[in-house]
Parts: C-alpha cells; sequence; structure tokens
C-alpha cells in the first residue's frame, strides 16, 4: 500500500535528493545537508540523518547505501522467461523458486510465457546448466535472454515536493564529488579484502554519523582504505550509485510495465540510447530472439503511479521508437507483472568468492 501521502516535505526532499551522489567521506550526512540547504531545503547533519533513519524503518526505503553492480563482482545472470500451464501453475513456480540461484521471480501477462525469472550464478557458464535442471524437473523448456547490451539501469522513483524529477529531466543532488580523489583499475578480480567490503556493503550502511569508519571497523580495515575503494568501485562501475533505495511500492510506483520491442537489428544503435534517455524508463537492454517463440530483441521496463501514466510512459516509449521505423502493432507487446513470485536479491557471497584472488 502506498504511504506516500504520509510523507513530509522534509521526507520528500530526502527521497529526491540522494537517490544517488551521496559523499564518500568520513562524516558524509554534513556535506550532504550542506547541499540540501544551498537548494533550499532546511536541514542539518543530524536531522538528514534522522529522517533517512525514521523512512528506512518505515519501509519507504529498501536500504541506504550502495546499490552494487553483480555483474562487475563475478560471474554471471540472466533473465529468463518459460510457460507453466494453469494447472501446474503452482507446482512448477515451487520448483523454480526451490533453486536458490533463482532472485526474481514474476508472473507477467502473456499468452504463451507467464513465467520470467532472475538465475544468478558464480560462473560465468553456469546458467546453462540451472536451466537445464529446471527443465528436467519441471518438464517444460525455458528461454535464456541474457544482456547482449545494456543501454540504461537507473531505477529512481521521485515523488512530488522539493528536488523532485520530471518528465523531461532528472532530480537529485550530486555529492560524489566529496570524496577521495582515485584512479579505476583494470583488475579483473577482487583482493579478499575488497571481497569482504563487498559482502560487508551489499545490504547497506550503518545509519550512523560515521557509516564507512563503522564498516571499516567491521571488516578491520583502516576508514581511508575504505573510501578509497568505495569511491573507486563507483568509477569502476562495480557500484551503479550510492544514496538511498526507495521501496518504489511504498512510494507509489504499483504499475511496472515491461515492454519489448523487435527493433531492426541495423537500428539498435541508434533506437537504444533514445530509449535510454527518457527518465522513467528504468531499465533498457537488448536480448536474444527465440525463432518461433520470442520475436523481440528490445526491453524497456517503465513504472507509473497510476495505470494512465504507467500507460503515457509507454506510449513515450512507443514514439520515441517511431522517431526511427514504422512501429506495427505486431513489432511490440507490454508484460504487466500480475504477482511477486519470488524477490530474494542477488546473492553476491558465491559470485564474490570465485572471482577473488588470493594474496
Amino acid at each position: 500500500m502506498s504511504i506516500d501521502a504520509d510523507l513530509t516535505e522534509r521526507d520528500r526532499a530526502v527521497v529526491n535528493a540522494y537517490q544517488g551522489g551521496f559523499p564518500v567521506v568520513e562524516r558524509p550526512f554534513e556535506p550532504a545537508a550542506a547541499a540540501m540547504r544551498d537548494r533550499g531545503v532546511d536541514v542539518d547533519a543530524t536531522s538528514l540523518l534522522e529522517t533517512i533513519r525514521r523512512l528506512d524503518e518505515r519501509g519507504v526505503l529498501s536500504r541506504f547505501g550502495p546499490l552494487v553492480n553483480a555483474q562487475e563482482i563475478g560471474g554471471a545472470a540472466s533473465l529468463v522467461a518459460m510457460h507453466a500451464p494453469d494447472d501446474r501453475f503452482d507446482e512448477i513456480v515451487e520448483t523454480v523458486n526451490g533453486y536458490r540461484e533463482v532472485a526474481h521471480n514474476y508472473e507477467r501477462e502473456h499468452p504463451r510465457l507467464n513465467v520470467w525469472f532472475v538465475v544468478s550464478v558464480a560462473k560465468r557458464d553456469g546458467v546453462e546448466e540451472v536451466l537445464r535442471r529446471i527443465e528436467r524437473e519441471t518438464g517444460q523448456e525455458t528461454y535464456n535472454l541474457p544482456k547482449l547490451r545494456e543501454f540504461r539501469v537507473e531505477a529512481k522513483f521521485y515523488v512530488d515536493g522539493p528536488l523532485t524529477g520530471d518528465e523531461h529531466g532528472d532530480g537529485g543532488i550530486d555529492c560524489s564529488d566529496f570524496g577521495p580523489s582515485v584512479e579505476p583499475t583494470d583488475r579483473p578480480t577482487l583482493s579478499p579484502a575488497e571481497r569482504d567490503l563487498v559482502l560487508e556493503i551489499q545490504d547497506g550502511l550503518p545509519l550512523t554519523e560515521t557509516p564507512y569508519a563503522d564498516v571499516a571497523d567491521s571488516i578491520g580495515r583502516e576508514t581511508s582504505w575504505v573510501l578509497e575503494t568505495i569511491a573507486r568501485f563507483d568509477r569502476e562501475g562495480k557500484i551503479r550509485r550510492l544514496g538511498v533505495v526507495p521501496n518504489h511500492y511504498a512510494l507509489g510506483y504499483t504499475e511496472n510495465g515491461m515492454t519489448v520491442w523487435n527493433v531492426p537489428d541495423d537500428l539498435v544503435d541508434e533506437v537504444g540510447p533514445a530509449v535510454a534517455s527518457l527518465p522513467f524508463v528504468t531499465h533498457c537492454y537488448e536480448r536474444p530472439r527465440h525463432e518461433g517463440v520470442w520475436p523481440y530483441n528490445f526491453f524497456a521496463m517503465t513504472h507509473g503511479r497510476s495505470e494512465s501514466e504507467s500507460d503515457r510512459r509507454i506510449e513515450q516509449v512507443r514514439e520515441t521508437m517511431a522517431e526511427y521505423w514504422d512501429v506495427g502493432e505486431s513489432d511490440w507487446d507490454t508484460l504487466f507483472s500480475t504477482q511477486i513470485l519470488k524477490k530474494t536479491g542477488i546473492r553476491l557471497r558465491e559470485r564474490a568468492d570465485a572471482n577473488t584472488a588470493s594474496d
């Protein structure tokens, strides 16, 4: 149920301000609050921390801290679709959900492919083995739809109020310059200390005045090392962004549509960035087709706070597509989710362990 209406102006400002770009300094709430005051929001470091803590306790936030980019940590993940007949639906879903490698699983509206789940594994070639086992147990074919290209992953959800984003641009404050100066590395593996850090922060940072120092104490490292490594992870893409992570259902974003498109192959390079530039598109990928079953090669996810808002955003995606080619009715579809079947998040421990070099 949406609790958007119960948010104060300060609550709304905080949600809108820092869905990314949070400072990476020993006492980050001080520069974060100062930046909000510069934008007309009356808040100090103590009240900013208290507001985030209260939002987290109420379930408005999923967590506070980094969004770790699992694909840059190690292993592999893939989106998978399958058909579960009505008379075996519960049985098949129970079997699929029984695999610890299955993270998210949704029922979606489609005449054939009605079960959509994500498989996350420690080894890059491990997805196919999991799917073979699922097929043997269920007797149903799976359709693997790995990411071929990523154009956008930016799931930000704004609320009406100060510092909000809109249909035409992003909201928020970027304080990512507050932090150590670092250079990215090209090392393909994690060190044992980096693995420990990833596992410590994957579910969020402590809601204290000195969250990075508290993380450092937990893993037995210097605070300066934690600050430098988190800042470097941000530069390297191991962390997508750092700040508050809203529970979008609590903010009223209950309508989500996965639009799928049969984009001409020679236009994907142009269409991808154009659709990704729409601020309400949260995920945008190229994925493979499956001949005779799945003709679509382009996925764009949108969210809305009402059915009409969701429909309007999907129409804007279609209009953007239509700037590049004559989009026919059979060239696209929208798969709305009808229920969440499983949502545990990506387990990083196995993936991080498998990609950690020995000292």
